[in-house]
């Protein structure tokens, strides 16, 4: 796929998005809730284009900050991690990225943070793909504030705008989204 700048990788992300992954029906959400409309992010993360698009427009919304790593909760940030590390050692400024697991490992080092090691101190950005309650993000923090890791800011694909902002401050950080769910009901 060729260069594209981070506007146009929006617009083809909804587009992406609108065709392949929201439905219009009733679903149960991971958060227990009722909703009248799903988001299956998989559906575009997991296809190279979508992997693409995703990791380019999050790799533009944390070119200033200073951070060690971009990582967030399995199963909703892992494709979208994998094309970030190769676009970032692409563009000649590699990141290192890990995955959080809902639990310890039960073997081997049992660890519940897979990747590069994360210093103390460190400061990191967490990913998912679709924000509800904020309930991975607000779990992904508790894990990091553990290690003495900062989580700088938390970025989704989709905003639902039902609390998670909210939570994610209240755990001292900002959640950022590429899109809110209107733009994608008015998509």
């Amino acid at each position: 796929m060729e260069k594209i700048a981070t506007e146009q990788a929006k617009k083809k992300l909804l587009e992406l998005i609108l065709k392949e992954a929201y439905f219009r029906e009733k679903v149960i959400l991971s958060s227990g809730k009722e909703s009248d409309y799903y988001i299956d992010a998989r559906r575009i993360t997991l296809k190279p284009e979508g992997a693409y698009l995703c990791a380019k427009i999050i790799l533009d919304m944390v070119k200033d900050q200073n951070i060690d790593a971009i990582g967030g909760p399995t199963l909703g940030a892992d494709p979208m991690l994998g094309a970030i590390g190769v676009l970032s050692l692409e563009a000649g400024k590699p990141i290192n990225t890990f995955i959080i697991r809902k639990a310890p490992k039960p073997h081997g080092k049992q660890q519940q943070v897979e990747g590069p090691l994360l210093k103390e101190g460190a400061k990191v950005v967490l990913i998912d793909d679709v924000a509800t309650t904020g309930k991975a993000f607000l779990e992904s923090l508790d894990v990091l504030h553990k290690m003495n890791v900062k989580a700088v800011k938390c970025i989704a694909i989709v905003d639902r705008d039902e609390g998670g902002r909210e939570a994610v401050r209240q755990k001292g950080s900002d959640l950022e989204s590429i899109f809110h769910i209107s733009e994608i009901h008015r998509g």
